[in-house]
């Protein structure tokens, strides 16, 4: 999987540009503010059209109603544009100029790795949830399918356990029932290869405890339809649906303990790392080609051992792009970002006789 170039206009705080990247490791460089992290968001979007943002119209620069990226792609030796037009409250995607869902994207194109991640640790249930409901959605298109029809099904649930509609019970329990099971089915069968990549991803980061994942559900499939009757009275005194894979949880036990009470925030960074990248592992068996690799802020609370992780899973794959206050090294192009606009940075070639600059040597 390749990004050749990336587009955009009036997203963010970018200038209109596009940009060429090479295969390799990319590396974008510039204080603070300078648009490095919108770059990364706005190539993810490109590549997958999926956002995490609340509202559409965040993405849009101030003072215009609309905002475009574009992705040209190369994938399995055949090439694709893939554009994403954005506006107040919607979402435009085409291929090749044909309108398509999000799903109709290539699953597997990128994987983001930003400092944000910890939060899948020490963060709330919902977080760990959203993530492997992501990836699983990402692997499977029957599994985003049903995910969505579930979550509208708990939806139109609640509306009728707060309007008091008891006699209705029955009907939505059923269509829940088949729906949360199936999702259960999948969470506990995808979770034996994540959970073995995400254990040789922490153990390679240099932990010394062990990592393992596993699910904590409120029911099960077997017990799913009589746990929904028996909490009736509650779930109509609360007004919501109290029961099914909606409130289950990510569990991360880091030696013997839940790392999200006991992990220290270097942990609880390494866990994270190793959750992207059992992620990028995960894309890669299941497509046979690995994701274009977004690392946002390298060095951000990183030791130097995990920062060389880092920068080692960039150079494994075939395409990476790298942000940073510094200089990524090793870095076949890299781009000096000021202001929303990005430049090549050319490291002079040196005069016979001249030694080489440092970080040329290093």
């Amino acid at each position: 999987m390749r990004l050749d170039s990336l587009s955009t206009l009036n997203y963010r705080n970018l200038a209109p540009c596009t940009l060429l990247f090479p295969a390799g490791v990319t590396g974008v460089f510039g204080e603070n503010g300078a648009g490095k992290t919108n770059l990364l968001e706005a190539a993810f979007l490109a590549l997958t059209g999926l956002t995490d943002v609340t509202r559409l119209e965040q993405l849009v620069q101030q003072g215009e109603t609309e905002a475009y990226v574009r992705a040209d792609l190369e994938s399995s030796g055949s090439l694709s544009v893939q554009e994403v037009g954005l506006g107040r409250g919607r979402r435009q995607l085409k291929v090749d100029g044909v309108r398509v869902r999000t799903g109709d994207l290539p699953r597997g194109s990128a994987v983001w790795i930003r400092p944000e991640d910890s939060e899948l640790v020490f963060g709330s249930p919902s977080g760990r949830r959203a993530f492997l409901d992501s990836l699983l959605s990402r692997l499977s298109a029957r599994y985003a399918e049903v995910l969505s029809r579930y979550e509208r099904t708990v939806s139109q649930r609640n509306a009728a356990l707060r309007g008091g509609e008891e006699w209705a019970m029955h009907v939505w329990d059923e269509s829940l029932v088949r729906l949360g099971t199936e999702i259960m089915t999948v969470r506990r069968r995808a979770l034996v290869r994540l959970n073995e990549l995400a254990a040789e991803a922490n153990a390679a980061l240099g932990s010394r405890k062990s990592l393992t994942l596993s699910l904590a559900e409120s029911t099960t499939p077997e017990a799913y339809a009589q746990d929904l009757a028996s909490r009736r009275a509650e779930e109509l005194a609360r007004g919501s649906t109290a029961t099914g894979p909606h409130r289950d949880d990510l569990v991360l036990t880091l030696g013997d303990f839940p790392a999200s009470e006991y992990a220290s925030r270097g942990e609880g960074r390494t866990v994270a790392l190793a959750l992207r990248r059992a992620e990028l592992e995960l894309l890669a068996e299941r497509f046979g080609e690995r994701p274009v690799l977004l690392i946002d802020d390298f060095s951000a609370e990183l030791d130097p051992g995990r920062r060389a992780f880092l920068l080692d899973l960039a150079a494994s794959v075939p395409q990476a792009i790298v942000t940073g206050t510094e200089r990524a090294p090793g870095a076949a192009l890299t781009l000096r970002a000021h202001g929303g606009r990005f430049t090549p940075e050319v490291t002079p070639e040196p005069l016979p006789g001249e030694p080489l600059p440092e970080e040329v040597r290093a």
